[in-house]
């Protein structure tokens, strides 16, 4: 986390919304005038594969274009991929991972390969079941990233997002209203 810019490094699956996550982050971050860059890491798209996406927040003007190797953050939508990637290669123990799971953070850091940095945890599939009645790990997962790296403060992430996706789902009230419950809970449940 050099010079206000913070990296996040986001691991999925093809269909969660991984890449959908950090575009987004990289959307509110520049309305909030931020320099940003949100990209995805372009590999076999197959639904399930796995996938990386990134993002560089920064109060200064961003001068590198590639991937981010040494990650301040890391966000895991799918816990199954602790099992088979390194998501941890290259975190900084200055900063922090994020996985959604129901477990603790106590029980998810044996799988960690000795990482020592901050563990935190999100059950970002019940509070979509919940919220939206389906699988949407996306939403909850960036509000969670958003309050532990504190790449902006909170509430304005929860008010440009009201403002972004009111725009997104003018037609569809109970998906806006489902999606700000699942940001709002996020922000509040993260562990």
């Amino acid at each position: 986390m050099s010079q206000g810019l913070t990296e996040i490094r986001w691991h999925g699956r093809g269909g969660q919304g991984a890449k959908t996550a950090a575009l987004l982050l990289a959307d509110v971050a520049f309305s909030v005038g931020k320099y940003i860059q949100g990209f995805p890491e372009y590999g076999p798209e197959r639904m399930g594969a796995p996938i990386t996406a990134f993002d560089r927040i920064s109060d200064k003007e961003i001068r590198v274009h590639s991937n981010i190797y040494e990650p301040d953050y890391v966000v895991v939508v799918d816990e199954t991929l602790l099992h088979s990637i390194d998501v941890t290669a290259g975190l900084s123990e200055e900063g922090g991972i994020l996985i959604n799971t129901s477990k603790t953070p106590g029980e998810v850091r044996p799988l960690l390969n000795g990482y020592k940095g901050k563990v935190y945890t999100l059950d970002a599939r019940k509070i979509s079941m919940e919220t939206l009645g389906k699988y949407f790990p996306n939403m909850p997962l960036l509000a969670g990233i958003v309050k532990v790296s504190g790449v902006m403060d909170t509430w304005v992430f929860y008010a440009e997002m009201e403002k972004s996706l009111k725009h997104k789902f003018a037609k569809k009230p109970e998906v806006f209203d489902g999606n700000m419950l699942a940001i709002r809970r996020a922000l509040e449940e993260v562990v």
